[in-house]
């Protein structure tokens, strides 16, 4: 009892102390707790601001990458509008190129035009003289036409003897009259003995030689696989192709023409040299400044082969020997040489052959007639290379190169200069015409064609009581149609004569060309 009693006075005595300590366990209670609390709010002001920090470091990265972004796509889309700009200045380059071909074709043919007005000019000229002369014979035959008729009047009042005197005068002039008459007849019929003579000797040789000819024209045509190939030819701003034009020494034309390209230039030797050495490129597909350059120039050689192999086969066929080696390229070069379309070569070789017959015909030496023949347009293989025509420059290099006197004159004057004392160059000159006016040898081109029909037309139609007019068989036949109501058959034989004067006088043409006027009355009634 008394411990129990003890215990809880102890108890009394320990509650003050029990109670403060209660109170400071409370009390340090509540600051740790606000110490938690602003633990806490520090940590989470810290990663506030580390999350702040983070974000604002991740704008920065993505404002950065944008822009990055913003300006690789910019350089992009720049390196494009380049890209397109470089493309359109090269069209725009290629246009003009074009524009400026077309423009010299325009003044080329200006100036063809403008020769003809003055050969027309000429022509009229001519004919206002002819005129001119035939009303100034027309007034002396009026004068000597009165004057017989006074030398008439006057003899009526002569004696016998003097007008005996004057009708033997009369009829001794008379007499001479016709035996001139009678002398001019004889010429004419020994004139055309001899032409009859001469014709069947041309047919004859005519007849024993004919050769094709190979046409070839200023242009050459290359198909391409597709039309990227033409950029490829193009090349970077253009180099691929100022390389070709440098190497080859030809123009390359590259239009809206899909499957094609097209090498222009005069020289058709460098024209061939081209055209073999782009087909290679574009089979080969390796197209740059340096490959060209290669294949330019291995091309080259090969063609100065084939050029000496065509010259020494056209020796052999025409069994020339002893040419000197120049000639002889010179002449494997006329293999790339037109003239009207006809290749110089085989019309060399044609008037070579033709030639020769003449002269063995008439009793001359063949193989010689054949020399000069085979020579006689050599100058044209370097016409490119020289001034003057073909006639002078071949003349002054079979000179060169040790030929005879024949020779060199038949290139000489194989078109103007013709000499008796040479026969040969004679012989040259007719089977030259023989050769280049033969049907087929020459081609003329289609605006020419064209525009002989029109003349032809144009000219019929100018007379009077002309309806129409048609121009058939390429220009040798004109059908022309008149008004029955205003001509008669009288006139329309005039308008036919006269047509064909017309035809004379102010056309140039080969062979003939056969007029017929065709009149016509037509009735028509209806029976009901």
């Amino acid at each position: 009892m008394f411990k129990s009693l003890l215990l809880l006075a102890n108890a009394g005595e320990m509650v003050p102390y029990i109670l403060a300590a209660a109170a400071l366990a409370a009390i340090l209670t509540f600051v740790g707790v606000k110490f938690l609390d602003r633990l806490r709010l520090r940590d989470a002001e810290s990663q506030a601001k580390q999350l702040l920090a983070k974000a604002e470091q991740d704008r920065a990265t993505k404002i950065r990458e944008a822009d990055l972004e913003i300006k690789e796509r910019a350089l992009k889309e720049r390196a494009a509008a380049d890209k397109e700009l470089a493309k359109v200045r090269e069209e725009l380059h290629e246009r003009e190129r074009s524009l400026n071909k077309r423009q010299d074709a325009l003044e080329q043919q200006a100036e063809h035009l403008l020769k003809q007005e003055k050969m027309v000019e000429g022509a009229h000229r001519k004919a206002v003289e002819r005129i001119e002369d035939i009303n100034r014979r027309e007034r002396e035959l009026d004068k000597l036409l009165d004057l017989q008729r006074q030398t008439l009047h006057e003899l009526s009042g002569l004696s016998r003897e003097e007008a005996t005197e004057r009708m033997l005068a009369l009829l001794e002039q008379e007499l001479q009259k016709q035996a001139g008459a009678m002398v001019m007849k004889h010429e004419k019929q020994v004139q055309e003995i001899c032409e009859a003579k001469s014709r069947e000797v041309l047919i004859s040789s005519m007849q024993r030689y004919a050769a094709t000819h190979t046409t070839e024209n200023t242009t050459s045509t290359i198909d391409i696989p597709s039309d990227e190939m033409k950029g490829r030819i193009i090349g970077r701003e253009g180099r691929n192709i100022r390389a070709f034009e440098k190497a080859t020494g030809i123009d390359v034309i590259i239009d809206d023409t899909p499957g094609v390209v097209i090498v222009s230039g005069f020289d058709p030797v460098r024209r061939e040299i081209a055209r073999r050495s782009l087909a290679k490129l574009i089979a080969d597909g390796r197209i740059h400044p340096a490959r060209i350059e290669e294949i330019v120039n291995e091309t080259q050689s090969e063609i100065e082969a084939v050029i000496l192999k065509t010259g020494n086969e056209a020796i052999q066929e025409v069994d020339v020997p002893g040419l000197h080696e120049r000639i002889v390229r010179l002449l494997g070069r006329l293999h790339y040489r037109t003239s009207y379309s006809q290749n110089v070569l085989r019309h060399s070789i044609e008037v070579a052959f033709l030639a020769g017959m003449l002269a063995e015909e008439i009793g001359l030496d063949g193989r010689l007639a054949r020399r000069c023949g085979l020579l006689h347009d050599i100058g044209k293989a370097a016409d490119h290379e020289a001034e003057g025509g073909h006639p002078k420059i071949g003349a002054e290099l079979l000179k060169r190169y040790g030929e005879g006197k024949e020779v060199v004159h038949a290139a000489l004057g194989h078109h103007d200069d013709l000499r008796l004392e040479n026969p040969y160059t004679v012989l040259v000159a007719a089977a030259d015409a023989c050769s280049a006016s033969r049907p087929g040898a020459r081609r003329e081109t289609l605006d020419r064609y064209i525009k002989r029909m029109e003349e032809l037309e144009s000219i019929a139609t100018s007379f009077a009581g002309v309806e129409q007019a048609f121009a058939i068989q390429a220009g040798r036949e004109l059908r022309v149609l008149t008004r029955a109501k205003e001509t008669t058959d009288e006139t329309a034989a005039k308008i036919c004569h006269d047509i064909a004067r017309a035809f004379e006088e102010r056309l140039t043409y080969p062979g003939e060309i056969k007029v017929t006027v065709l009149r016509e009355s037509r009735f028509t009634d209806v029976a009901r």
